[in-house]
């Protein structure tokens, strides 16, 4: 009578969630190593069934040894992904943390720095009053250098023509 190999179901069960999870790590980020880890313990797991095999393979099924072998395959498959995902993460991080550091450190530098924050509201204006469109003169009042009175008597001067 033939036994399994101890890993048969295990190792294979370990190696598909460890690939489904990686594949679906790329939305989850945080979780990346738990199917690295899973794919290691699958992959020590059929390493250690396949030396039993080849001490006394009369005892173990030829069908045993196929699963366990296809389960190595697999877990080494999940293991790369995995790998690479992981890594994709943390260089993420590490990025995206540096540059967040960064900005966090220059706000506190210039909130220590009290030259940077006292404001000045002449600068902070939407109008140059240097540079003012109305200007009051003696007894009238000139826009854009165009005095009103003369606008006036050029109107009347115009309406008398015309009639």
């Amino acid at each position: 009578m033939y036994n399994k190999l101890p890993a048969d179901p295990t190792a294979m069960i370990l190696g598909i969630i460890a690939l489904i999870m990686s594949l679906a790590g790329c939305c989850c980020g945080v979780f990346a190593f738990i199917p690295l880890i899973m794919s290691i313990i699958g992959l020590v797991m059929a390493n250690k069934s396949l030396k039993e095999f080849q001490v006394n393979p009369s005892i173990y099924e030829p069908q045993s040894k196929s699963n366990v072998s296809t389960a190595k395959i697999l877990n080494i498959i999940a293991l790369i992904v995995s790998a690479l995902v992981t890594l994709f993460y943390i260089a993420y991080f590490m990025i995206y943390g540096a540059l967040i550091s960064t900005a966090i450190m220059e706000g506190y530098e210039s909130q220590n720095n009290s030259d940077d924050y006292n404001y000045e509201w002449e600068s902070d204006s939407l109008y140059d009053y240097e540079d003012d469109y109305y200007e009051i003169q003696e007894d009238s009042i000139s826009i854009d250098s165009l005095n009103i009175e003369e606008l006036i008597e050029t109107e009347i001067e115009i309406d008398s023509l015309n009639n």
